[in-house]
Parts: structure tokens; sequence; C-alpha cells
């Protein structure tokens, strides 16, 4: 009895880090295409800000994002940058023409709905 009771508490941890495991990339192809970036969160169960974006991830390396301000002066802004699947996470350039990367952890990937975590947010996508 003794021994079962030393045991549970390594038991539920190691449930406890399984069930929030990241989920590996083997390559682009998991990820290529358009998405829809509908929201941002500092905690994954925090409150989230909506938001309109476009990500399409190119099997080139090229990362088109699109976001949309219907109240803003440029109605829409396109930005191009670079990304790569390494160690089964996506590593995308954090300002254009600089050589600065930032590595995005795919927490969660479920039918068409994906969830990143990247160095400072949560970002929240869907399929297009």
């Amino acid at each position: 009895m003794n021994r079962c009771v030393k045991i549970l508490p390594l038991v539920a941890i190691f449930f406890t880090l399984s069930a929030n495991a990241d989920v590996q990339l083997k390559d682009n192809s998991e990820i290529l295409g358009k998405w829809n970036l509908y929201a941002e969160a500092t905690k994954l169960d925090g409150e989230q800000k909506a938001v309109r974006t476009e990500w399409e991830f190119k099997a080139d390396g090229g990362l088109l994002t699109t976001s949309t301000d219907p109240r803003g002066r440029t109605k829409e802004m396109k930005i191009a940058i670079k990304y790569s699947v390494e160690n089964g996470a996506i590593k995308k350039q954090t300002t254009p023409g600089r050589e600065k990367y930032e590595s995005c952890r795919v927490v969660e990937k479920e039918g068409s709905n994906m969830i990143l975590k990247c160095t400072y947010l949560y970002f929240f996508l869907t399929k297009i």
C-alpha cells in the first residue's frame, strides 16, 4: 500500500506532462496553405483579443501575412517574412529584412484548428 502511495504522484505528473505535450511537426507540409488568425492571447486560457489576419505558409519557406483593418487608413497590409520547420517547431522571422527569428510551438492541432505558442503570445488559427 505504501509503495502505491509513492508511485501515484509520479503517475499523475506523467499524465499531466503528456496532456500538455506540444504537437511535433514533421515538416512544413502539415501547415502549408492559408490560415485565418482570428485571436491572440498572452495565456492559453486567458482573454483572447480578436484580430483579422491571414497567414499563408508557402512551400518555398515564405510566410505572407495579410492584416485587415476596416477603420484604418491602409485597410489592408501585407508583409512577407521567412519561416522554416525545425525540431518540430515553426521558426519564423520576427521582422522583414532582419535575420532575427522566434520559435513557435504547435500547442494544439486538431482538424482545421491550430494553436501556436510563440515568444510572447498564443495565436489561434483556423485553416481556410
